[in-house]
């Protein structure tokens, strides 16, 4: 596959059912942290502020939602129907998208990057 040269690009990839599905999850996350950035980021849309908040890319079988391991952790509860890695959510190709738990995953990632940005901040004002 040739790198996309963004996001629109990359969802025009795929097929219908796909293609709809990906505008869903990026809808999702552009209504969850309306200031980040959109940009393709190791080949996959990515949605930045200070940092990399989340990506998101199409597999065979499922659409990989990548939060990051913190998220994963802090949302375990909520993730046990899904397959989940160190920093990874697998949603199933064939199944409906938790649309409000990406939102509130993406919520939360927006608040720990401001956070980590102050924090680096502050630490950049001592020395």
């Amino acid at each position: 596959m040739i790198k996309p040269v963004d996001t629109n690009a990359y969802i025009a990839s795929f097929p219908d059912d796909i293609r709809m599905k990906l505008e869903e999850l990026r809808n999702a996350i552009i209504q969850a942290a309306p200031h980040a950035t959109e940009t393709i980021s190791y080949g996959m849309p990515a949605y930045k502020q200070h940092g990399i908040l989340v990506y998101f890319a199409a597999q065979s079988k499922h659409i990989g939602f990548y939060p990051g391991a913190k998220a994963i952790e802090v949302f375990a509860n909520e993730l046990t129907p899904y397959d989940t890695s160190k920093g990874t959510i697998r949603f199933l190709i064939d199944a409906p998208l938790p649309l409000d738990l990406v939102a509130r995953i993406t919520q939360f990632r927006v608040k720990d990057d401001q956070a980590l940005f102050e924090l680096k901040q502050i630490k950049k004002r001592k020395k």
